[in-house]
């Protein structure tokens, strides 16, 4: 295990705070610092009786609980485990006779712009519709069904359905590989797959139902007896003769009533495989309790979601972030939501700034590589800047994913919120299940760059790697002392690994290893999370975050529009800092290359330290990415190295860009 970075506190991160603005505090749930300190001196005097009120007042059951933690298993923590739900009936059925009823659910903005919008009681009919059609399959409560959709109503219908009947879904991004869902079969023994024949991106048919059969073919997916295919477009697609149905013919002679079917709290809702690790794919196990009670409540604190407001999350349902804030969470909490197919630069990369128009948006929820390409664009092209678009709707703004770097954070909260929006710079994880260190729109002063204080309930803090406290201002090992009610529960069929990768023996087995490093500001004790562990440099005996590296490049805002850092081995120092560099003006070459990185390092220099200067850098058009936007580290570091791309690249948005990475200076 690698410790986190001893971390100098960074000048990137102003220290002039940004108050909450009039309008998100007047009527905040979390109104003020002193509330907020308020829940969480109750979560620490009365830990149990915090979590059962909370559970009681947000959650829907059948069967009330009357244990809200049983801690005999550590680290197989359970919570409300004796009480009864249904996932499905808590966003859906507990609306229904209530103003919430004939409400706009979703508002699906399609790829080519086309909008359908879906009310709750239209959208229980449809869920209801299709949860008959999968029993019809055979399907049943306890079964694992992968899902593997574009972004559509439908996506969000297939998630709820499996809910609705206590299958438990386990959703596959659209852009991943054959491959990638033949492992994910199998792993979850699934016995069916909900598809599409294609998916819209760009303007641009890509194949779903054939990524499908390739994987099926690979082998070891017997368990396998159903496949349901959306036509999302009017293109043919293979079907298979007794195992293959189209939505239409499944759907065809079901009712539109199908009675939720209550599961056990501890219940796994959903599999959801961590992405980009090498080896064996990690399935990471949610309960239904825990994890809809939290899908609820942040939706509640974080985004302080109000009936009028119009929510809008552009992550895609394939990662945890469209599980909890599209499929369930903007569901549980009554609101109108944005549902959107294509990608934020097509046909222009004015595209989200002018659906936040079109829509009245409040509430906007993306990430910072999003609002860094977005940056870049406006630069280039003074029509696609967010100035020509009416923002007034805004009423909150957030980020996801990763840290934000402060001239990132700026950009959003001076040209998108026009400076009166509140930026909620959520820090959380595939495994916590929703957000657990965040600002709060109504309460929290804001630091750029910085995700400032756990929500009420979630006991983090930064240590050593034995577990010991690190004063505030130094850096360390982000972990959550306590166990929470939406954290995993485990590895789907691997609970030593769990244990392992998340409950090390050297820290006691009962503390949450985040994998993160982090730092908290000597002042107000802010979070800022400075990297992953596994992603910390030791350059010369010197511990460096690359998260810092990365931050200190972006700042150079006259020249870069988005840098990653990883590291490579160095017989001199150990290791050595090597940047990827993507400039405002076109990739540079030859001498103006070499004179660009050398201004480059003696920025970094000048910003951390002469330690912290890249030995590599290279210049690109863009960061090789998946079509969801997350950087690819593992090949940044491959192409580091000098190794072989010998990694699976399918879901890369432009596989040209590694040849361009090639060249160091």
């Amino acid at each position: 295990m690698s410790s986190a970075p001893t971390t100098i506190e960074s000048t990137l991160v102003e220290n002039r705070m940004f108050p909450p603005d009039a309008r998100a505090t007047q009527g905040a749930r979390i109104a003020s610092m002193a509330a907020y300190d308020a829940l969480c001196k109750e979560a620490a005097d009365d830990f149990e009786g915090f979590w059962a009120r909370q559970a009681r007042s947000n959650v829907v059951w059948t069967k009330p609980f009357t244990r809200t933690l049983d801690e005999s298993n550590v680290p197989f923590y359970k919570w409300f485990d004796d009480g009864e739900l249904n996932a499905s009936a808590n966003c859906l059925d507990k609306h229904i006779g209530t103003a919430v009823e004939n409400k706009t659910a979703i508002v699906f903005e399609a790829d080519d712009g086309a909008v359908t919008k879906i009310t709750y009681k239209e959208l229980l009919a449809r869920v209801s519709q299709f949860a008959n059609a999968l029993k019809a399959q055979g399907i049943q409560k306890g079964d694992r069904v992968i899902v593997y959709m574009p972004m559509a109503i439908e996506g969000v219908i297939a998630m709820q359905a499996c809910a609705r009947i206590g299958a438990t879904h386990s959703v596959v991004f659209g852009g991943f590989s054959a491959k990638a869902l033949q492992e994910r079969i199998i792993d979850a023994g699934a016995v069916a797959v909900i598809t599409a024949n294609y998916q819209l991106r760009g303007g641009k048919e890509l194949p779903l139902k054939a990524i499908v059969d390739d994987g099926i073919a690979l082998g070891g997916c017997e368990s396998i007896k159903t496949v349901l295919v959306y036509q999302r477009t009017a293109t043919a697609c293979n079907m298979v003769a007794g195992r293959d149905k189209t939505f239409d013919e499944a759907l065809q002679g079901q009712s539109t009533e199908c009675a939720p079917v209550p599961v056990g709290a501890e219940h796994p809702l959903f599999i959801l495989y961590t992405s980009g690790s090498t080896g064996k794919p990690k399935g990471v196990q949610h309960s239904t309790g825990g994890y809809l009670l939290w899908a609820k409540l942040t939706m509640d604190w974080t985004f302080d979601v109000r009936p009028e407001d119009v929510f809008w999350c552009t992550a895609d349902i394939g990662w945890i972030t469209g599980h909890t804030y599209v499929a369930y969470g903007p569901l549980a909490a009554g609101a109108t939501q944005v549902v959107f197919e294509g990608v934020p630069t097509f046909p222009h990369a004015g595209r989200f700034w002018q659906m936040i128009e079109k829509h009245r948006v409040t509430i906007f929820y993306t990430a910072p590589t999003a609002i860094r390409s977005l940056i870049k664009a406006a630069d280039s092209d003074e029509k696609v800047h967010p100035k020509n678009w009416d923002l007034s709707s805004l009423r909150i703004l957030g980020t996801v994913g990763e840290p934000i770097n402060p001239e990132a954070w700026m950009w959003y909260y001076r040209n998108v919120g026009g400076e009166k929006c509140p930026i909620v710079d959520t820090f959380w994880q595939t495994e916590t299940g929703g957000h657990v260190i965040t600002p709060l729109p109504g309460a929290t002063p804001l630091v750029p760059g910085s995700c400032t204080l756990p929500l009420p309930g979630i006991m983090a803090a930064i240590v050593d790697e034995t577990g010991k406290d690190i004063p505030h201002g130094a850096g360390g090992m982000l972990v959550i002392k306590r166990p929470w009610p939406s954290m995993i529960r485990t590895i789907w069929n691997d609970p030593e690994r769990f244990k392992k990768s998340y409950f090390p023996e050297e820290m006691g087995g009962t503390v949450y290893l985040a994998g993160d490093g982090a730092v908290r500001s000597a002042d107000r004790g802010y979070f800022r999370i400075t990297g992953r562990i596994d992603d910390v440099l030791n350059v010369s005996g010197h511990r460096l975050g690359t998260m810092e590296i990365e931050s200190a490049l972006v700042a150079k805002t006259d020249l870069v529009a988005e840098a990653a850092v990883v590291g490579r081995p160095d017989d001199v120092t150990g290791e050595a800092v090597c940047a990827f560099v993507v400039l405002k003006r076109g990739r540079p070459s030859g001498d103006e290359a070499k004179q660009i990185a050398a201004e480059l390092r003696n920025w970094v220099a000048k910003e951390i330290g002469p330690i912290a200067k890249p030995k590599d850098i290279r210049f690109g058009e863009n960061l090789p990415k998946t079509r969801s936007g997350k950087i690819m580290r593992r090949l940044l570091r491959s192409i580091a190295k000098g190794e072989a791309i010998t990694q699976d690249t399918s879901t890369l948005e432009n596989p040209a860009i590694l040849e361009q990475l090639g060249q160091a200076y």
